[in-house]
Parts: C-alpha cells; structure tokens; sequence
C-alpha cells in the first residue's frame, strides 16, 4: 500500500500541470505569494491571509498547507494544487469536501500570482478540477463563493456554468461585505473544448472517497 499517494497524482491540461502540493513546490509557491497576489488595495479572499506582515507571509503559507494535508481523511479533505505553466509554479487550486463519500460535494477555491493573471490560467485550473471531481471522483455538486466585487472570479464561475445559489455577509478588513454562493452540477458544467489527462488517481480513491478503486 501507498501512505500518500497524492504524490502520485497529476491533472494536465492544454498549459497546466496541477499536482498536490509538496515541500518543494511550496517553496516556489511561497516566492510567487511575497511577488503579490492581489492589489494592496483590494481584499479578495474570505480569510485575510495576504494581511500578514510580509516576514510572516512565508511561513504562514507553509504552516497552512502542512496542516491541511496532515488533516486529511475521507471525512474532511482539501487537495491543494500547485500550478505550473512551463514548469513554474504560478498559483494553487484547492479542491475540498466534507463529508465526501455521503454527500459527494466538492468546493473550489484558488488564487494566481498577481503577474500572471490575464491571461485564462484561473479559469482552465477550476476546469481541470471539476473534470477530475466529476469524472473520477463522482462528485454530484460543487460549490463555491465570491465577493461581489471580485468580478474576475464571477466572470470564471459564469464561464463554466455556475448558478447563483443565495448571499452572505462577513466583515472584511473591519466592513461588511457581501458573498455570493455558487452551485455547479456535472450536468450544468461547461467543459472545455479540451479533455483533461489525469494519472495517479486510483491509489488515492480510498482516501478522497472512502472506498477502494475496485468499488
């Protein structure tokens, strides 16, 4: 048996190669965030984490990552992707769930270096994953949700097919400010006119979905 076998498991897509993050990579990861991730000006995130002093911002992102992967089980698991573009790392895609082999609902969330954004690499990342959690996973919804301000992320969650599916509020560096929640349905998803490669899936089956791949 293979412990982890995340390490493993790779999406790839026309330009992007998505894999579970490692400590290799979080370096590289931990260099794009202290390059920017969003304007001073602007707060994207509902967790305020690019807020840390920036002698802080690297450590807090390594300590973030190691504790969700050691949390891991078929009850409550979050993949942090890497993203790499011609061998680089340029951002991370989440892909988590609670509850899985029950309720088999995903949510997404991500962030592309500030540099790189523009350019289509948000958008074909949350494809890729929604592929993988339809297509190999079996999930039946994924959800997600946005500022309403954050117009770039609205504009992805349109493009692949999102509904709205209601409103919340949560203070925001010390205001209000409002959420949309999103819903997707494989039946609702609109694929990209490219078909996702995915290896390494079957030894992480169990741990994702709570049953064996011969299930």
């Amino acid at each position: 048996m293979d412990h982890w076998p995340f390490r493993n498991l790779v999406l790839r897509t026309p330009r992007l190669e998505l894999r579970p993050d490692d400590d290799e990579g979080l370096l590289e990861l931990v260099d794009v965030v202290l390059d920017g991730v969003h304007p001073p000006d602007r707060m994207p995130f509902g967790v305020e984490w690019t807020d840390a002093p920036r002698e802080q911002l690297g450590t807090n992102a390594l300590q973030h990552h190691w504790r969700v992967r050691s949390e891991l089980s078929p009850q409550r698991w979050t993949l942090n992707f890497l993203i790499r573009l011609a061998g680089r790392v340029v951002g991370a895609q989440s892909l988590g769930a609670d509850d899985f082999p029950v309720l088999r609902e995903v949510a997404t969330g991500s962030w592309v270096g500030l540099r790189h954004q523009g350019r289509g690499i948000g958008a074909e990342m949350r494809a890729a994953v929604l592929a993988f959690a339809f297509d190999h996973l079996g999930a039946v919804a994924a959800r997600s949700s946005a500022f309403d301000d954050n117009l770039a992320s609205h504009r992805v969650s349109r493009k692949l097919g999102y509904r709205p599916d209601g409103t919340f509020s949560q203070v925001r560096r010390g205001e209000a400010a409002r959420q949309t929640r999103l819903l997707l349905t494989p039946e609702e998803f609109r694929r990209p006119d490219w078909e996702l490669a995915v290896s390494g899936v079957t030894g992480c089956l169990r741990l994702l979905t709570g049953r064996e791949p011969s299930e």
